[in-house]
């Protein structure tokens, strides 16, 4: 092939590469296969340049937005959802953020430091007292120099000593040192989850504004295993960790008034009429408004709940005093109604215990209770933006739903299957179905404080579109 290519040449061609062979000791095939070599080599050199030249000002693009991207320090516990934390590493990135990652000491039986550091691109911190990092006090350098810190999984244990006020490691020490916003993403067993103790945890966490997102309900590592306990998924924490980072944008310059809990109808001194609610739907929501910049007040009846960080809170007993406290909030940009409101009270609440006699029933005779959702939804002046009632039903509810939508004249109806079956009265989850003029949206299984950020994302976004 070479003979025939030189064969082809041209006779000064010939000449010149005859003469160039022989000063290179060459015969005229080889001095080709040099030539060839070297104008190959020659315009891969060129190639590169040009595409680092393209690539440069990427590159340097790239560079400026992560130098101006969020600083999350993510520590990640002993749990097996510790592997979800190398995805979730990959999506903060994508999203410009700069991490530095510290693992727990059980949180290295589940991931290596060598993973995390290769994903974030910077060392996994793992001791307290670490010589090349606490030369300048490095625990107080992480602890301050971040925009939020993320615990993700949260397991009972790290909940519990976040709770307490610990600090005997490096994940510990740097969220007590730290004053910056903290989101937990708990994962654990759901008998762990359902405890007592986990449940003081969270509502002192909460109580100091700690940021929750999930767990999720689901399967469980250990077989046969199913419940409330998994982990959020990484989408769902990059969403949550956002909207702190976003805090005070959403609903900054929006006054909202929140309902919450049951009432308490007299029947005399003693007895009452009530009912089941928790208040944690209710509370969940004044919370995750209050989180997105939002001037709420909270008017809440009688429950076993911390008031949520940053809301003003009006106690309230009966229906006629929910009533009254709702109509001085207002007005407002947004009433949303998750109280369980009783319909009815005694008429005539007796002074003193009615005793109980032999062979004497007594009668109990009740009276309506103002609608307050209706009253609300159907005035002609000074009505919310957005007025949002709930519907607790035990059958038939969409159907319900639909129709108390038109009947107290709200924008959206927030639905949910509170049969005992259900477990959601009084429970740590929700399954709702989000009624509106438009249709029915059912949103999946999910914690009462998941279910409240959704909710205030879309009402954020309704405030929005309606200003445009």
């Amino acid at each position: 092939m070479a003979s025939l290519t030189v064969r082809q040449l041209d006779d000064k061609l010939k000449t010149l590469l005859r003469l160039r062979a022989a000063r290179h000791g060459r015969s005229m095939e080889d001095e080709v296969r040099v030539i060839l070599r070297e104008a190959a080599a020659q315009a891969d050199r060129g190639a590169g340049e040009r595409l680092a030249a393209a690539a440069r000002p990427k590159a340097q693009a790239s560079s400026r937005a992560a130098e101006d991207g969020p600083r999350v320090v993510l520590i990640i516990g002993g749990g097996i959802a510790a592997y979800k934390s190398l995805e979730l590493i990959r999506r903060l990135q994508e999203r410009g953020a700069r991490l530095r990652c510290i693992l727990t000491r059980a949180a290295r039986h589940f991931v290596t430091p060598l993973a995390v550091g290769a994903l974030s691109g910077e060392p996994a911190f793992t001791e307290l007292f670490d010589p090349q990092s606490e030369f300048d006090i490095g625990h107080i350098r992480l602890a301050r120099e971040a925009d939020l810190i993320v615990v993700a999984p949260a397991t009972a244990d790290l909940l519990a000593k976040m709770a307490g006020g610990h600090a005997d490691d490096l994940a510990t020490t740097v969220l007590l040192a730290t004053d910056k916003p903290i989101l937990i993403a708990p994962a654990m067993n759901p008998q762990m989850w359902a405890a007592k103790a986990t449940a003081r945890n969270l509502a002192q966490l909460a109580a100091d504004g700690v940021g929750v997102v999930g767990p999720n309900f689901g399967e469980m590592a250990e077989r046969g295993e199913a419940g409330l306990g998994r982990m959020a998924e990484p989408h769902e924490i990059v969403a949550a960790v956002e909207g702190l980072l976003q805090r005070g944008a959403a609903l900054a310059g929006k006054r909202i008034v929140v309902t919450s809990g049951p009432t308490q109808e007299p029947i005399d001194p003693v007895r009452f009429i009530a009912n089941r609610s928790s208040g944690k739907q209710g509370h969940a929501i004044a919370a995750a408004a209050a989180a997105a910049g939002g001037e709420v007040i909270l008017v809440s009846g009688p429950v076993n709940l911390p008031d949520p960080p940053g809301v003003t809170v009006v106690r309230v007993e009966t229906a006629r005093q929910m009533f009254e406290a709702v109509e001085k909030a207002l007005p407002s940009d947004v009433a949303i109604f998750a109280a369980a409101v009783a319909d009815w009270r005694a008429e005539s609440p007796s002074a003193s215990k009615i005793k109980k006699r032999t062979g004497a029933t007594p009668s109990l005779k009740l009276t309506e209770n103002p609608d307050i959702l209706a009253s609300v939804g159907h005035r002609k002046t000074a009505r919310p933006h957005l007025v949002i009632g709930f519907a607790a039903e035990t059958d038939d509810v969409v159907a319900n739903a639909q129709a108390k939508l038109t009947q107290k004249g709200c924008d959206w109806i927030v639905a949910n299957d509170v049969s005992p079956e259900s477990g959601i009265m009084g429970g740590d989850s929700n399954t709702v179905h989000l009624v509106t003029a438009s249709g029915v949206e059912s949103w999946p299984p999910q914690a009462k404080d998941r279910v409240a950020h959704l909710l205030v994302e879309r009402i954020a976004a309704a405030l929005e579109g309606a200003e445009r």
